[in-house]
């Protein structure tokens, strides 16, 4: 039996995580209606055709007026604006969520937009996702067992973060919460950072040379082909903590350099075990 919780949940965005929210919606059954929210009719068309919701409308106060979820999933620059019409139009106890990748400045800018409906909005941050883009690629089983950061302020109401709990736990995320500054901070060292090693090792990389590009090159570069202009947006968000982050990296980068002219091996080794440590602290 369908354990129907919301009644109509409205997506702002659906490309891969607003199109797995409302796949993961429906296949869950916890929605009884997912309104998908697009910029134009070539957008509408590709979320009725990748079957990621069961509205498709250009209208965000159409699909916000009677939601009792709204869930902006828009580039990072574009969340406060989103959430401010869709306060227009929904009921006054509706949440008011995202799922950016940045938080210190979308939450700000979100609560200065939303006013008197800023204690309903609840930052979010789904760490799930995939380099390949648009509803196409939307996956229901995209956020099981994966971790999904609350960012609440001294603002937010009780009764709307649980109602985020809920709502995120329904997708089979493990729900999490943390301040939006050490949610910055820590994503800039596990995900923004690498994202620009990614990118600047893959545009490093002379042409002639790919064809001896194998799994090991390919997986160090993977996430340098997602959408830049996107990205670009997540790293001007966050480019105070990514730049001591990549300050860090830049350090460790001259301790091999130096080790490798010294010729030192054990230098060597005992950076690259570290490195190994590190890594497989966090498990396959």
């Amino acid at each position: 039996m369908p354990d129907v919780r919301f009644q109509r949940v409205a997506v702002v965005g659906v490309g891969l995580i607003g199109g797995s929210i409302g796949l993961a919606l429906k296949a869950r059954g916890v929605a009884a209606e997912v309104v998908g929210v697009g910029r134009s009719e070539r957008s509408l068309g590709r979320m009725r055709d990748a079957g990621v919701v069961d509205l498709a409308t250009l209208d965000l106060s159409e699909a916000a007026r009677g939601a009792d979820v709204v869930v902006a999933c828009t580039p990072v620059g574009e969340v406060a604006a989103a959430l401010a019409r869709a306060a227009q139009a929904c009921p006054a106890e509706a949440l008011l969520t995202d799922a950016g990748s940045t938080k210190v400045q979308i939450v700000g800018d979100a609560i200065a937009a939303l006013g008197a409906k800023a204690p309903q909005f609840v930052g979010a941050h789904p760490l799930a996702g995939d380099h390949r883009t648009g509803p196409e690629s939307a996956r229901a089983d995209l956020f099981e067992g994966r971790v999904i950061v609350l960012t609440p302020t001294d603002e937010t109401d009780p009764a709307a973060l649980q109602r985020a709990h809920d709502f995120w736990s329904s997708l089979g995320a493990e729900v999490v919460e943390t301040t939006p500054e050490r949610h910055d901070r820590g994503l800039a060292a596990t995900s923004h950072t690498p994202h620009v090693a990614a990118a600047a090792l893959a545009a490093a990389t002379p042409a002639e040379t790919l064809d001896y590009a194998a799994t090991g090159w390919a997986d160090t570069t993977r996430v340098a082909a997602g959408d830049a202009a996107l990205w670009r947006d997540i790293l001007l968000q966050n480019r105070e903590c990514v730049r001591d982050s990549l300050a860090a990296l830049r350090a460790r980068l001259e301790d091999y350099d130096k080790a490798l002219a010294d010729g030192d091996g054990p230098a060597l080794e005992r950076m690259l075990l570290e490195g190994k440590e590190r890594r497989d602290a966090l498990g396959s």
